[in-house]
């Protein structure tokens, strides 16, 4: 029979071996899912190996840092050696409506469900700090987290922790929340018990794939970003390739087509935090307004956004894009105010879209 001071060790042990109830207390206040916990040591090569096969076949397009941090993004241990544990979160964003809604109205723009208000890294990455130092003080290891900026692949790490699982459009899925799931995690220097891994729920159905306008996956759980409309709108810096203009539609920052028409969502909930609630003038804001704002006004309507990281002459060239599809005559005069722009992509852009409506 054990003694009371093994029986004492073993309780220690047992609680440094979990998060702390004021950990989990603290989590759920601030707008957390349940922590969801990955043993590195035990974290395989074949999210490292998809990920090469995704940059060897050029699916990155003009995003050269994931190039450049193939190794660092291949492992977290190889961003951080001293890292023993992830300690994932998600944080629901749910919208109240559905966002392939605004698609038919095409004198009005469509912005992403998580673009519509605060940028979500700043929301955050304050709150996780708080976590993160909770963790540290009950363990006594070091802490680094990370909000999607750095070379961290956290939609693996989700689902191996079992917060959700990479659907195939490539975004993770929960069964709880649908595709609205920001990912937020910590890196640990301690050794802390894992929770269980999620499995795929897909099953033979191919929603996600059918509604993409640009046909952006080659096959089930692979993307091609060059033809996503995300990665075109937001990282892409120059002209759109014509083909693929119309295809956009009155999209002018990301796309949700493939998240929202996911049937898991019918579980999903409508989000709570309301820093990333959609603000009334980022619904379906009208694109002659948006087209006549001048740099600095972009600035200060969209501060605190994180469409304000894209710059106003992409999002320009994206609005012009989205006039030109409107297919809309009155708006041919506010497209032609930028047809000898100074700028060739917002001038191309201009031209383009002023083409489009010649003959409405």
């Amino acid at each position: 029979m054990a003694s009371q001071s093994e029986h004492n060790n073993t309780k220690d042990a047992l609680t440094k071996a979990n998060l702390s109830k004021a950990v989990l207390n603290r989590v759920q206040t601030l707008g957390f899912t349940e922590p969801h916990i990955v043993d590195l040591n035990g974290f395989g090569a074949k999210p490292g190996n998809y990920l090469k096969e995704f940059v060897a076949k050029d699916h990155h397009g003009t995003m050269a840092w994931m190039e450049e941090t193939l190794k660092r993004r291949s492992h977290p241990q190889n961003l951080w050696s001293e890292a023993k544990t992830a300690i994932v979160f998600g944080m629901n964003y749910g919208p109240e409506s559905d966002p392939l809604l605004t698609l038919e109205e095409p004198e009005r723009a469509t912005i992403s469900v998580y673009a519509r208000n605060r940028d979500y890294h700043d929301v955050m990455k304050g709150r996780l700090k708080e976590i993160a130092g909770l963790i540290a003080r009950d363990t006594g290891q070091d802490v680094k987290i990370f909000v999607d900026t750095a070379p961290l692949m956290e939609k693996p790490l989700a689902e191996a922790g079992g917060l959700g699982w990479q659907g195939k459009h490539t975004n993770v899925l929960s069964r709880d929340y649908g595709s609205w799931l920001f990912i937020g995690t910590i890196l640990s220097a301690a050794e802390l018990t894992a929770t269980p891994p999620e499995i795929d729920h897909c099953g033979s159905c191919r929603a996600c794939l059918d509604i993409c306008p640009t046909n952006a996956f080659p096959a089930p759980y692979q993307l091609d970003a060059r033809r996503c409309i995300s990665y075109l709108t937001i990282e892409h810096a120059g002209p759109v390739e014509e083909g693929l203009r119309e295809k956009m539609g009155n999209r002018i920052y990301g796309c949700d087509d493939c998240l929202a028409i996911c049937p898991w969502n019918k579980f999903a909930v409508i989000g709570k935090e309301t820093k990333l609630s959609a603000r009334d003038d980022l619904n379906a804001p009208k694109l002659a307004e948006l087209a006549m704002l001048g740099e600095d006004d972009f600035r200060v309507h969209f501060s605190g956004s994180p469409i304000k990281r894209i710059g106003w002459t992409r999002f320009l060239r994206n609005v012009l894009y989205a006039i030109g599809n409107s297919r809309r005559a009155n708006l041919k005069s506010v497209a032609r105010m930028y047809v000898n722009d100074a700028d060739p992509v917002v001038k191309d852009a201009a031209q383009w879209a002023t083409k489009q409506l010649e003959s409405v």
